[in-house]
């Protein structure tokens, strides 16, 4: 059955509908139309008030929580070891599983929120996320913790495309809608920043499941006040509510047919197909970027992409799946997609060096690496608002061309920092690196959101959070491969000959195991292994710095070719 966009007034019809610019607003005698606002700078509907506001905030608070537990179990993972005992492959589990489940149910997800109501879904998911926090906390054995590290992927899936998708259900102003989304980026940005911080604070004072209780409080507040604030959504409602505005022929028939599109079931073997594609790629990647090449991750991710072109195909004939496929026709929104990703590629890849840098090379205790950490995220809260000023008066193409730039600059201040040049040089890049990269994601959120037909908007935030996690494990797997093919050059030739054997192959493949060489090493050897090893890593950093600000160019020019507004 041919899917069809159902009609939208004239006043509301979002950029995605207009075939004579491409999927983006025109120009007009005014100047270019701001990012995710209407063209000449009307309004698309009406504005939010103080209502609407503070379910913004309600949903705002999961949504830090929800980021945060991504990144919460970086300092209690030495806790949980001494309390549960797991072996280092449970270990591992234990740390991946949330981000591997979330990713994997994300469209799913954002699906079945369109289909059934946002609202009701966010609801149902705070309630599984708070009720797996509470399993988690309490675990008595890895494997259950593992188990409800899991759930909390479920809830997380429910959580985040849900926030994004009841955004645009909100706030029907442009303007308004991309303040919103600039908001929700940095929450996002800053709640995965933060989660290292709090965790070395309750770890201070409290057990180590203290790392996930924290998150009742914030469920139970979206319980209350879920209801009461945050509209109800769903494809049914919004496009009986589309059909009743227009009288014509044309429409009476698109409502014919999404009438019998309504009456489609969930398609479950399309859900099932997204898992199993999405799972086994991302796990493939970050294996083949952790531990080099292997069987088991080559396997995992030719299976996974194997499985994603049957999932993809079925999208296309499957009249209930879970893709409308003409989302990707729009130059906005397939455009807007590719450069969340590449900017995700830069950001995940270079944080891995950054946060080795801190702690291996200049010699910071993890808590005071994550603090010091948090000094970007103050230049990423003016960033996000300087996107949008930016996109009042400039083409959003130019505006993410500046961010990739800036990003670019930023990595090319890390190729100065040595392993003897201080905490400042590296923090002043990456401020800038992260800040460019935040000015571009907060900018492709709106521009997604525009381009997507409300009723397909828990869908299309599913598909960029989707993006973001394939981004940042390619990242990983990029940067991550360069920087160690580097450290292995200069390790052959910087180690001290005196180191043999199998410790020489140890301190040769990583930072780490060079430093376990370096343990059991007297004074003067150790300091040798150990400076040896420090530049070879910096030398690492600097190469994959160099190939991730060659990237961020190349997405600067892209961007101005692919998301450069047309005349109509």
């Amino acid at each position: 059955m041919t899917r069809t966009a159902p009609a939208r007034e004239p006043a509301t019809a979002g950029p995605a509908e207009n075939p004579a610019t491409d999927g983006t607003p025109a120009r007009t005698s005014n100047g270019p139309a701001a990012a995710g606002t209407a063209a000449a700078g009307t309004a698309a509907g009406p504005r939010a008030g103080r209502r609407e506001w503070a379910a913004f905030g309600v949903l705002v608070l999961p949504l830090l929580l929800v980021s945060m537990d991504v990144s919460v179990l970086y300092f209690a993972v030495p806790f949980i070891g001494g309390a549960l005992h797991p072996s280092s492959t449970q270990q591992l589990w234990i740390l991946d599983m949330y981000g591997f489940v979330l990713a994997g149910l994300l469209i799913t997800m954002g699906a079945l929120g369109d289909r059934i109501g946002r609202r009701k879904l966010l609801l149902i998911g705070a309630a599984a996320f708070g009720a797996a926090s509470v399993l988690a906390a309490y675990s008595t054995s890895a494997v259950m913790l593992i188990g409800a590290r899991a759930l909390l992927g479920v809830g997380g899936a429910t959580l985040m495309p849900s926030t994004l998708g009841l955004i645009r259900s909100l706030f029907k102003d442009e303007a308004q809608r991309a303040k919103a989304v600039t908001a929700w980026t940095g929450v996002m940005t800053g709640g995965i920043a933060l989660g290292p911080v709090l965790s070395g604070v309750l770890l201070e004072h409290f057990w180590w499941g203290s790392v996930f209780l924290v998150n009742l409080p914030a469920m139970a507040l979206l319980l209350v006040l879920g209801p009461l604030l945050l509209p109800e959504t769903s494809t049914t409602k919004t496009r009986s509510t589309q059909t009743k505005r227009t009288q014509t022929k044309r429409t009476q028939t698109k409502s014919a047919q999404t009438k019998s599109t309504d009456r489609e079931p969930f398609d479950i073997v399309s859900s099932l197909l997204s898992l199993a594609a999405i799972l086994p790629t991302i796990y493939g990647i970050k294996e083949l970027a952790n531990n080099g090449l292997a069987v088991l991750p080559v396997v995992a991710l030719v299976a996974g992409l194997a499985v994603g072109v049957v999932f993809v195909r079925r999208q296309y004939s499957h009249p209930g799946a879970l893709l409308d496929m003409a989302l990707f026709r729009s130059r906005a929104f397939s455009g807007a997609l590719l450069m969340n990703t590449l900017a995700m590629v830069a950001m995940v890849g270079i944080a891995v060096f950054t946060t080795q840098y801190l702690e291996a090379v200049l010699g910071l205790s993890p808590l005071v690496g994550a603090l010091w950490s948090l000094l970007p995220s103050v230049t990423v809260g003016g960033c996000a608002p300087l996107a949008a000023v930016l996109a009042k008066t400039l083409d959003r193409a130019v505006v993410l061309a500046i961010g990739f730039v800036v990003a670019a600059a930023g990595l090319g201040v890390m190729t100065q920092a040595q392993a003897h040049s201080g905490v400042w040089l590296i923090l002043l890049g990456a401020s800038l690196e992260a800040g460019g990269l935040v000015m571009v994601m907060s900018l492709v959120s709106t521009i997604l959101l525009s381009a997507a037909p409300e009723e397909r908007a828990g869908t299309a935030a599913a598909l960029m959070e989707s993006f973001t996690e394939f981004g940042g494990a390619c990242g990983m797997a990029l940067l991550g491969t360069i920087g160690a093919a580097v450290y292995r050059g200069d390790a052959r030739t910087l180690l001290p000959a005196a180191i043999t054997g199998t410790a020489r192959q140890t301190a040769q493949q990583t930072l780490g195991g060079a430093e376990s060489v370096a343990a059991q090493l007297p004074g003067a050897a150790r300091a040798q292994v150990l400076d040896a090893a420090r530049e070879a890593f910096v030398h690492g950093m600097h190469a994959a710095a160099l190939g991730g600000a060659a990237l961020m160019l190349l997405s600067a020019l892209l961007a101005v070719t692919l998301l450069r507004r047309r005349p109509a």
